[in-house]
């Protein structure tokens, strides 16, 4: 589950031929019912995805931008520095508030309430803004019980 690397992250030997290896970017398999992608550098954004983790079933995952595929799901470096992504079955994809809405949405009771009220027309902006204020000062920011920081 958690911190365990996306499917075709690593290249594994293949069985039809000895010592031969895998095409550097496999085709990833389909993802489970849905991922959370977020900075693993930074200590409240590794908290927080802990917490989130710890609320979801085992049909989702919680990995870490740094063991991510990136590529396989059409994100890059810039964008998970910017931002947490939720990454549907389909490969639709969702950052900032939405991608906090899509993982509460997925959470046993209460959480979904919450996760659709932060999309719901006047809030959504609000949320927006929240999301972006707090990802821009999540350096300034403590991990839950521990003085570390973010790295950033």
């Amino acid at each position: 589950m958690g911190g365990s690397p996306m499917p075709g992250a690593t290249a594994e030997p293949s069985s039809s031929t000895p010592g031969a290896t895998a095409e550097p970017n496999p085709p990833s398999p389909p993802l489970p019912s849905g991922t959370l992608i977020y900075d693993g550098d930074c200590g409240f954004c590794t908290a927080t995805a802990r917490w989130a983790e710890r609320r979801l079933n085992d049909d989702y995952r919680v990995v870490p931008s740094q063991q991510a595929d990136l590529a396989a799901v059409g994100l890059t470096q810039d964008d998970v520095a910017r931002s947490a992504w939720w990454i549907d079955p389909d490969r639709s994809r969702f950052d900032e508030h939405r991608c906090i809405a899509k993982a509460l949405r997925a959470m046993r009771a209460p959480w979904p309430a919450l996760g659709r009220l932060l999309t719901l027309g006047p809030i959504s902006p609000l949320a927006g803004w929240t999301y972006r204020l707090i990802a821009g000062n999540r350096y300034r920011l403590p991990r839950f019980g521990s003085p570390t920081k973010c790295d950033r």
